[in-house]
């Protein structure tokens, strides 16, 4: 799991939105943490089979990134990530004033498949 603070120069689109490619990003971070853990090695990633962008993310929001290993071949892992906002920004009350969710928002599921090495696998 990873979390991050989206800053200003992660919005890409007007009110300050930030771009759903962003969360893929932060998938691709959580996919080579799980690779090197499992197997030593980065990795590369395949493929996306299925990307749903669920709630919109701003400049501010927290988002926690995270993932799991669901099934393992001989060179391919498939995996499942899932974003959340955790800590929204609220400007009405004050410029730098921001609340914790009493309940994160998922704003993006994603599955794929990465691939490593056969030579450099240290599992399976």
């Amino acid at each position: 799991m990873i979390r991050l603070r989206m800053g200003a120069n992660d919005a890409h689109y007007a009110g300050g939105l930030v771009d759903g490619a962003k969360m893929l990003q932060l998938f691709g971070d959580v996919a080579t943490e799980l690779l090197i853990r499992h197997d030593g090695d980065e990795g590369l990633f395949l493929a996306y089979d299925n990307v749903e962008f669920l709630a919109p993310v701003y400049a501010g929001d927290y988002i926690e990134a995270e993932g799991e290993i669901v099934s393992v071949g001989n060179t391919s892992r498939k995996m499942t990530f899932q974003a959340k906002k955790v800590i929204a920004p609220m400007p009405e009350a004050a410029v730098s004033a921001a609340q914790v969710l009493d309940e994160p928002v998922i704003v993006c599921r994603a599955s794929g498949t990465c691939v490593v090495p056969k030579e450099r696998q240290r599992h399976g």
